[in-house]
């Protein structure tokens, strides 16, 4: 097992990209390479980015990594924005998303700055 499996943040963060894989499912065929490309790609950077952070030497590294991945997550909120005006989410995927994301951002600050303190 790798360090980052470990991690609830991570596994939070997988849990988040498939839910993002759900709901961009139910959003216009048009829209594969725009919006719901971009809300995957930014949704499962969040989980790479913490993955590939435990794999540096140092932790200030590693924290760079984690601050990468934490601007996926608000990425994916201000793209959820996007497809909420749009008409792609519901009132209520999207408050559930921004809670995930929410909570997801705070671990992941967390996170960094214990990082940091080492």
């Amino acid at each position: 097992m790798f360090r980052f499996e470990k991690l609830d943040v991570w596994q939070k963060a997988i849990a988040f990209a498939d839910e993002v894989y759900s709901l961009t499912r139910g959003f216009p065929a048009e829209e594969r390479f725009g919006l719901t490309s971009q809300m995957r790609r930014a949704a499962v950077s969040v989980s790479s980015n913490i993955a590939e952070g435990s794999s540096r030497v140092s932790d200030a590294d590693y924290a760079r990594f984690i601050e990468i991945g934490y601007g996926s997550a608000l990425e994916v909120v201000s793209e959820a924005f996007v497809a909420r005006r749009q008409g792609f989410l519901s009132e209520d995927n999207f408050r559930q998303l921004y809670a995930n994301a929410e909570e997801i951002s705070r671990m992941m600050s967390g996170l960094r700055a214990s990082l940091l303190k080492s």
